[in-house]
């Protein structure tokens, strides 16, 4: 593995998002001194967190799956998840909605969820179901170590025996004929392939190796931190200050001063000159290429993910058919990944992610309040609508949404609503992503492995890149293991846990959580 040459004793990490923080975890349990500079005035990035009118809403993924995970970048430093985040197991992970009527939840235990895929679909599924859940582990255990969790220098590393265990799998066959080989129930069928949109592709265009997220959303489990999805990157960023890191909020970073092919000092955009021996940019992909000066070469332009239209809605009720997370499916499949991904046009015939995130706390809302997150895909601005449409169409979109959702079954959610943020692709592009969506650069097979971007710069000997845009993409767990890779650039892959001993809050973590507290109200 190739690392960054000469002195590394004093790194700065910009970006205080997942791949940030878990790099900065990492690099402090490797004895490195460590500065975080981050733009916004708390951590979390993608991850973030809003204030209105008394409700708290998660700004970014609303799903937690492999906290060990997140729990190896706490232990780097002696710390623990556990004494940071209360995690609440989901059961079930999942309720699956259909445009017939009928409803799955889908749980993560084995025996649980074979009798559920009995009750919906009959004892041959449910034997199916058994079938799918053994290859989809075995699917995992292929690749985790070697195409996942691991640094690429070359296409070469590839050519090891667990790729042909991976093509013995049917790995590179096309992950909806694979589930098909497993289930015949075309409901069933979409619960383990749906997830392939979060690699950006159609589960008739994504490889059968994407079955690696069904695994994590269906085999390893669901979490929901007590305190949403923003008590992660907010305990991740105390333990860093704990064991040492200096954090620079509201601190843009604008230049990188160099010389003789390194990164010598990082420019704020105050002007101030942070010095350092290495820099890791953890910040989205366009803005470290800007940082940079380029961004590399490559024979086809970079492909981005499907966006998304968000609408988080502080409600003075809620509807017991919900569970934490439901999948609420139109009747239409292919049509609509046709139309994420090819023709540019807005589902005609949605398929829904709501989230209730006050089931499992209710503080998360005022008395008598509940918060519902309700994602639905859309066309990137590369294929869809530019972003300054958006700006109309943005109004229409919610009002056709909630018509939606009344339509099944959430009568009176217009009505409900006290308070509500709207995200389209417009905020995302505002945000500095990318063909305005939140999910970067798709997973197709020539943006996967060793031909994504690299983690490594060409012609900068100490800057790192981390974030769901490099190595190996996109989602909780994989910019987790982004900011883990990107610290084995700089330190050789050798983490020496530190034994952090419980005391006092110092300054700088009592500021961390203040700032963290102090999320804003766009209000």
């Amino acid at each position: 593995m190739r690392t960054v040459p000469g002195p590394t004793d004093h790194v700065v990490v910009v970006g205080a998002g997942l791949s940030g923080l878990a790099c900065a975890l990492h690099l402090l349990g490797a004895g490195r001194r460590v500065t975080v500079v981050e733009r916004d005035a708390l951590p979390g990035g993608r991850a973030g967190r809003v204030r209105l009118g008394g409700y708290e809403l998660d700004t970014g993924p609303t799903v937690l799956t492999m906290p060990h995970l997140a729990d190896e970048a706490f232990a780097a430093v002696g710390d623990s998840l556990a004494r940071h985040v209360e995690l609440i197991p989901l059961h079930p992970a999942y309720r699956a909605c259909f445009a017939d009527g009928s409803a799955l939840d889908v749980h993560t235990a084995a025996e649980a969820m074979e009798a559920e895929v009995g009750r919906f679909a009959g004892p041959a599924e449910a034997a199916g179901y058994r079938a799918l859940r053994d290859w989809l582990t075995r699917l995992y255990r292929a690749q985790m170590r070697r195409f996942i969790d691991t640094n690429f220098d070359s296409p070469f590393q590839l050519l090891h025996p667990d790729l042909a265990r991976l093509a013995a799998l049917g790995g590179f066959g096309r992950l909806d004929r694979r589930i098909a080989r497993f289930l015949s129930d075309p409901r069933l069928r979409r619960v383990f392939s749906f997830q392939s949109l979060y690699a950006g592709l159609a589960p008739a265009r994504a490889l059968a190796a994407y079955a690696v997220i069904a695994y994590m959303d269906t085999v390893a489990g669901v979490w929901f931190p007590k305190g949403g999805m923003h008590a992660l990157p907010r305990g991740m960023a105390q333990a860093a200050a704990r064991a040492g890191a200096a954090f620079r909020w509201s601190a843009e970073a604008t230049a990188l001063e160099r010389s003789a092919g390194r990164v010598r000092a990082v420019r704020l955009a105050t002007g101030e000159r942070i010095a350092c021996d290495a820099v890791v940019l953890s910040c989205e992909l366009s803005v470290a290429h800007r940082l940079v000066g380029r961004a590399p070469k490559r024979p086809v332009a970079l492909r981005h993910s499907p966006s998304a239209v968000v609408l988080h809605a502080g409600t003075d009720r809620t509807w017991p058919g919900l569970a934490h997370h439901t999948l609420s499916f139109g009747a239409a499949w292919e049509r609509t990944f046709e139309e994420l991904t090819r023709s540019g046009r807005l589902m005609s015939d949605p398929s829904l992610l709501i989230t209730r995130p006050t089931a499992h706390d209710p503080g998360l809302a005022p008395p008598g309040g509940h918060l519902h997150y309700v994602l639905a895909p859309c066309p990137n601005t590369d294929v869809g609508p530019g972003a300054a449409a958006w700006r109309d169409l943005g109004p229409r979109y919610r009002d056709s949404l909630v018509a939606e959702l009344e339509r099944r079954g959430l009568d009176g959610f217009a009505g409900s609503v006290r308070e509500e943020l709207l995200v389209t692709p417009l905020d995302w592009t505002a945000r500095g992503h990318a063909a305005g969506s939140p999910f970067s650069v798709s997973h197709t097979f020539a943006q996967t492995g060793p031909f994504r971007p690299r983690n490594l710069v060409r012609g900068l000997e100490n800057v790192v890149l981390a974030g769901c845009g490099t190595t190996p993409g996109v989602g909780v767990p994989t910019v987790l293991l982004s900011g883990k890779l990107a610290a084995a650039r700089v330190t050789g892959g050798a983490t020496r846990r530190r034994s952090v001993p419980v005391r006092p809050p110092s300054r700088t973590v009592r500021a961390v959580a203040a700032t963290a507290e102090g999320a804003h109200d766009p209000s």
